[in-house]
């Protein structure tokens, strides 16, 4: 009898290593393939969806406001950006250089700025959008399901949203993936 009663005492012993072994390594897992992921790189839901509308005053003109169907029919590229972003002014050469010698244009979003601080800073650095607009509440930035600044969008000329990039523009990013992108659905 004494062994009948220690076999189920052992069986719950080896559960009792087995469970939390187990939890470890679905734990361990998930781990690793979050640290496997490029944090700039985050999925957008608007990958391959229509573009959200928007209308908004440029930055330049508050009199004057644009519609994203407007920009139907045409390649584009939204970077959304502010004058008091770090990162902003990072990439801000990228996009100068960009604007020079590309045809595809670029749509500034100027994201809860003041216009008295961004026109300066576009005058300073130069402005390589065909235009900038202005959300100075972040209204439309949260439509698009902007995290931060800078943020950069491709949408193609059915205004479907290509592809989103979280963070600064880098020359890599943008020999490797913008440029192709851009090459591939509009011959830019």
């Amino acid at each position: 009898m004494p062994q009948a009663s220690t076999a189920p005492a052992k069986r719950s012993r080896v559960w009792l290593f087995l469970v939390p072994l187990a939890a470890f390594a679905v734990l361990a897992m998930f781990l690793g393939r979050g640290l496997s992921l490029n944090p700039r790189e985050v999925p957008s839901p608007f990958i391959g969806k229509p573009a959200p509308a928007f209308t908004l005053p440029r930055l330049d003109d508050a009199a004057r406001s644009v519609k994203g169907e407007e920009l139907l029919g045409k390649v584009w590229v939204l970077n959304v950006w502010a004058s008091w972003c770090g990162p902003c002014r990072e990439e801000h050469p990228l996009w100068v250089d960009f604007a020079r010698r590309s045809k595809v244009p670029i749509v500034g979003l100027n994201y809860k700025d003041q216009r008295s601080n961004a026109l300066p800073w576009l005058r300073q650095l130069g402005d390589p959008y065909v235009m900038s607009l202005h959300d100075a509440d972040g209204k439309v930035a949260i439509d698009w399901g902007v995290y931060g600044v800078p943020e950069t969008f491709v949408i193609d000329r059915q205004g479907v949203v290509r592809f989103k990039h979280v963070g600064p523009v880098t020359a890599e990013l943008m020999r490797q993936k913008i440029e192709p992108l851009l090459k591939a659905i509009d011959g830019a």
